[in-house]
């Protein structure tokens, strides 16, 4: 009987354990996150990199993108403020965390405006210790009235 009660103790801290470290890597990501958001929209291209992997790749509704590409387009973009909300991930993987959000802008690009609410996920791979994004889309959420088909006639 001791000897389960071991067992039983020593899975509840391994238990607890884990989920210490999934909710530090959760705030950790969303960390990241705003900090990715803030540097692009502050066009702080050596702070982004720092936070986005060499190899990230974009999806979009117009296309896919790479690093390269999201650094030359930051020029192209003028976001006066962002705000995250819904933030969730998980992990199944001790270097994999998945996040979805929604991010809210008051911006322009290439000096039209695309201001509204958009639903975004990211992939973030720890590499040596730090957290680098791997992938990011975005796509605005329709509105209500956008959302509705269209009536037959």
């Amino acid at each position: 009987m001791k000897r389960q009660i071991t067992y039983v103790i020593t899975a509840l801290v391994a238990a607890t354990a884990i989920c210490s470290a999934a909710t530090a890597d959760k705030d950790a990501i969303m960390a990241k996150v705003k900090g990715a958001w803030q540097a692009y929209k502050d066009k702080k291209a050596d702070e982004f990199k720092k936070l986005v992997d060499k190899d990230l790749r974009c999806v979009y509704v117009d296309g896919i993108s790479n690093r390269q590409k999201e650094l030359d387009d930051m020029n192209k973009w003028d976001i006066k403020s962002f705000t995250i909300s819904d933030f969730d991930s998980f992990t199944d993987e001790p270097d994999v965390i998945v996040a979805t959000y929604k991010v809210t802008l008051d911006a322009t690009y290439d000096g039209k405006d695309v201001s509204g609410t958009y639903n975004a996920g990211d992939v973030w791979k720890k590499e040596k210790g730090a957290w680098l994004a791997i992938f990011h889309t975005g796509i605005k959420a329709e509105t209500t009235a956008a959302a509705t088909p269209a009536a037959s006639p």
